[in-house]
């Protein structure tokens, strides 16, 4: 069912020269601002960081950067503005900010009507409601990450040495309707499903904790070190703005799935982002687990 992927034969990134409009990398938490902000230097761009407080990593601090707290919209604008950015890729992880203790400065503040109402219409709502502000009121073009860096994309087909069994593959099927059904109400990406059952949802608390929720259940109905079973899909949700939150798998996403007992990890072949493939095969071989790119036709099968 499965062919095994080769490292380097998804790093046709996307052909690009110095000539390219300044690209600001608006930085949340986790690897991948700086995956793309190497990948974009490596292509000749020139590039601009700009770090949330409290959540990316002090390392964006090796490139061009500045830093702002969530709730600095005019600051934010006058960054973009004075560094003389055209094109804008949003990455990263950010919590779900509390409007009551942002701080927010005076543009924020003229905002917040339209923030509100984003936020009621989902995560989805607000990414959208955002783009839509940063680019038809004042005209920033957004960029998926995938458009600086497809090299960051998933595969389609096995990244790893160990082969899904059937349970497995029943597994992989059960998580992905779970994920494909909460998407489509824009509660979250990700699904976990042992032995035909579905253990936990994403929601707002995101990946992380729902595997820690996981490795916190019996193993009279999850797996173990010992025998590992159970698997963790992660899926774009339907309809999804992909310029903006592609699901993302990580080092730390294989460590905390092997610390839940899992046997192995499937994402969406394109659709999803890995941050340092090599690193995420290599560690989920050393933990006895597999990692899959499901095809887009497969997971739309699912849908149905």
């Amino acid at each position: 069912m499965y062919a095994a992927v080769r490292h380097g034969l998804n790093k046709n990134s996307m052909s690009t020269s110095a000539h390219s409009p300044k690209l600001a990398i608006v930085a949340g938490g986790g690897p991948l601002p700086l995956a793309i902000a190497k990948a974009a230097e490596a292509q000749g761009r020139e590039i601009f960081l700009i770090g949330i407080e409290g959540a990316a990593a002090r390392e964006i601090e090796n490139f061009p950067h500045a830093w702002i707290r969530i709730g600095a919209m005019g600051e934010f604008l006058n960054i973009l503005k004075r560094e003389g950015c055209k094109e804008i890729v949003l990455i990263g992880g950010i919590k779900r900010p509390d409007l009551s203790k942002l701080g927010l400065d005076m543009t924020a503040i003229k905002l917040l009507p339209r923030v509100a109402a984003w936020m009621k219409a989902g995560d989805d709502g607000l990414l959208r409601g955002l783009a839509d502000f940063l680019e038809k009121d004042h005209g920033f073009k957004l960029r998926g990450a995938h458009e600086i860096a497809d090299s960051l994309l998933a595969p389609e087909g096995i990244l790893t040495t160990r082969m899904p069994s059937k349970q497995d593959e029943e597994d992989i099927e059960t998580a992905a309707r779970a994920a494909l059904a909460i998407g489509a109400l824009d509660i979250g990406q990700g699904a976990v499903a042992c032995r035909g059952i579905v253990l936990a949802l994403e929601a707002v608390e995101g990946t992380d904790e729902m595997l820690r929720r996981v490795a916190g259940l019996p193993e009279s109905i999850r797996g173990g070190a010992e025998k590992r079973e159970g698997v963790l899909v992660k899926l774009t949700k339907p309809g999804q703005e992909r310029r903006l939150d592609l699901p993302t798998i990580g080092v730390e996403t294989v460590e905390r799935a092997a610390l839940a007992g899992l046997a192995g990890i499937a994402v969406e072949a394109n659709g999803a982002l890995i941050a340092d493939i090599e690193a995420v095969t290599r560690a989920a071989n050393a933990r006895g687990m597999f990692v899959i790119g499901l095809a887009p036709s497969r997971i739309e099968s699912l849908g149905h």
